[in-house]
C-alpha cells in the first residue's frame, strides 16, 4: 500500500536558495552553528529524546571543553549547548560523531523527531521500534536531506501528548496492531499497518519536499491552503482509510515523580488486586537549563537503573527503571529506589513533585544571551515564581516567542511598552494586562493570570 518515490526536489528554501521568507532557514545544528550574544550555538538532535548514559556523557564532555559547560534543552526534546568559542571549528562535530549522535551529516538537522516520553512505561505501547526505523529511514533518504531544521515528526504512544504539538507528520499508535497517520494540523488520519508506519512517515516528508517547491514553505502549516489540501489527500491515496480524528489541543507534560504501571508479573483476581510498579522516575528542569553536577547525577541515576534518559518537549527528563513497588516515605511518597533517586534530584535542584514553584514556567533563552531579546526574561522568571499555576506560563523576550509551548498557557511577552499578558488557547488570544517596570506588579499579574 505504501507506494515508492523517486528522490523529489527539495524545497527552495530548505536548501538555501530563494524564498518568500526573509533570511532562509537559519536553524542550527551541530554542522552550522548559530552566532548568538554568548558566543556560538550548536543544536544537537536527539531522536525522541532517547539518551543513553554514554551519549549522555558524550553531550557534557563537549559543553565543558568547547563552551560554557551547561546543557540547555529545547522544547522538540533536543539540546543545545551554548556559549562555544568562536574558534572551535568541527572539534564537536568530531566529538559528538564519536559517540554516535552524528550518524549522517547531511540528515543532521533532519532528525526532528519526538515521543512520547512515557511510552511503553505507563502501559501505553512502545513506539521505540518506530523511532529506531525512522531515524535510519530519514538518514537513508537523499530527499530527505532537504527537509528543514524545523520540520517535525512526532511518535504519539495513543495518549494524544505529541500529537498535540502541532508536527507536520504524527503517527499515532492503536491498540491491535494498527496506527494512524496525520499530516500537519488534519482532522483526517489515515489507518495503516502499525509496521508500515515509519515508512508511511517518510513518505509524506518527501511528498511534502514536492508540495513545497514552488512556495518555499518550510512546514505544512506554511504551505497555500489548496497545496496543503492537496498534500494531505495524496498521502491517503498512498496510505489507508480516512479517519476522523481532531488533534488534540492541549499537550501535557509527564508529572514529576514516579511513574507507575499495571505489574504484569503479578497476575491479579480482580480490579482491586491489580498491583503497580514504578517503571521511571520524572523531573521537571527549571527553564531548561542544567548545570554539569545536575546533568551528571542524571547520568549516574540513569545508568544506575536503565541507561537510558528520556529528554522530553516540555524541557524534563524521563529516567526508566525498574525502580520496584511503590511504597511510602515522608519526602516523596515512595520507599526504596524510586524516593532515593527523587530525592538526591530534588536536592540537586531538579523538579520532582507537582508542588515545586517551577512547575509549568519556562523561558526563552532572553538577554542576554540573545541580541533580540529586550530584557533579562530568566531572571525575571525566577523572581516571579510563585504558588503552583492552573496553566503552565512562559516568558519570551521579544515578539518571536521562541520555544513557547502548545495548547493553552499564559503568554508574558516583553515588548518596548511593558510586560504584555496574554491568556493562549490553540489559535485564540486572550489579552490580559501590560505591565510597565513594576517586578512585584508583574508577579502578581502572572499569578493571577495562572490562577
Amino acid at each position: 500500500m505504501l507506494a515508492a518515490m523517486p528522490d523529489s526536489a527539495p524545497s527552495p528554501l530548505s536548501a538555501g536558495g530563494t524564498s518568500p521568507r526573509d533570511g532562509g532557514d537559519a536553524c542550527p545544528g551541530t554542522l552550522r552553528l548559530h552566532r548568538a550574544d554568548d558566543g556560538a550555538l550548536a543544536r544537537v538532535r536527539i531522536p525522541g529524546g532517547v539518551l543513553s548514559a554514554d551519549r549522555a556523557d558524550a553531550l557534557l564532555a563537549v559543553a565543558g571543553r568547547f563552551g560554557d559547560g551547561e546543557l540547555h534543552l529545547t522544547s522538540r526534546g533536543n539540546v543545545q549547548l551554548r556559549g562555544l568559542d568562536a574558534e572551535c571549528g568541527g572539534g564537536p562535530a568530531e566529538l559528538l560523531g564519536a559517540a554516535g549522535l552524528l550518524p549522517s551529516a547531511a540528515h543532521e538537522r533532519a532528525r526532528n523527531i519526538v515521543a512520547s516520553p512515557l511510552a511503553g512505561l505507563d502501559g501505553s505501547p512502545s513506539v521505540g521500534g518506530w523511532l529506531s526505523e525512522l531515524d535510519s529511514l530519514v538518514c537513508g533518504s537523499a530527499a530527505a536531506a532537504a527537509l528543514s531544521g524545523r520540520f517535525l515528526f512526532a511518535l504519539d504512544s495513543g495518549r494524544g501528548d505529541v500529537d498535540a504539538l502541532g508536527a507536520d507528520v504524527t503517527l499515532i499508535a492503536e491498540d491491535g496492531g494498527d496506527c494512524l497517520l496525520r499530516v500537519g494540523a488534519a482532522d483526517e488520519v489515515f489507518r495503516l499497518s502499525s509496521a508500515d508506519g515509519p515508512r508511511a512517515a517518510l513518505l509524506a516528508a518527501e511528498l511534502f519536499l514536492r508540495a513545497a517547491r514552488d512556495s518555499g514553505a518550510w512546514r505544512v502549516k506554511d504551505l497555500p491552503d489548496d497545496v496543503r489540501t492537496a498534500l494531505v489527500r495524496a498521502v491517503g491515496a498512498t496510505a489507508g482509510p480516512a479517519v476522523h480524528r481532531p488533534r488534540p489541543r492541549t499537550a501535557k507534560a509527564p508529572a514529576p515523580g514516579p511513574v507507575t504501571a499495571p505489574d504484569t508479573s503479578t497476575p491479579a483476581t480482580t480490579t482491586a488486586n491489580v498491583t503497580t510498579t514504578v517503571t521511571a522516575i520524572s523531573v521537571g528542569v527549571p527553564l531548561g537549563r542544567l548545570a554539569p553536577a545536575q546533568w551528571r547525577l542524571l547520568t549516574e541515576t540513569a545508568r544506575r537503573y536503565g541507561n537510558e534518559l528520556r529528554l522530553t518537549p516540555w524541557r524534563g527528563i524521563v529516567i526508566p527503571g525498574p525502580f520496584g513497588p511503590p511504597g511510602s516515605s515522608a519526602r516523596s511518597g515512595q520507599s526504596g529506589r524510586a524516593a532515593e533517586a527523587l530525592d538526591a534530584l530534588a536536592a540537586a535542584g531538579l523538579v520532582t513533585g507537582p508542588d515545586s514553584p517551577w512547575t509549568g514556567v519556562g523561558a526563552c533563552i532572553g538577554h542576554p544571551g540573545c541580541a533580540k531579546s529586550l530584557s533579562d526574561v530568566r531572571a525575571e522568571a525566577g523572581a516571579a515564581v510563585g504558588p503552583v499555576g492552573r496553566l503552565p506560563v512562559y516568558w519570551s523576550g521579544c515578539e518571536r516567542r521562541c520555544g513557547h509551548p502548545h495548547g493553552e498557557w499564559i503568554d508574558v511577552v516583553v515588548t518596548p511598552e511593558g510586560h504584555r499578558i496574554s491568556h493562549v488557547r490553540g489559535e485564540h488570544r486572550d489579552p490580559r494586562a501590560v505591565v510597565r517596570n513594576d517586578p512585584a506588579a508583574l508577579a502578581s499579574a502572572v499569578s493571577g493570570a495562572r490562577a
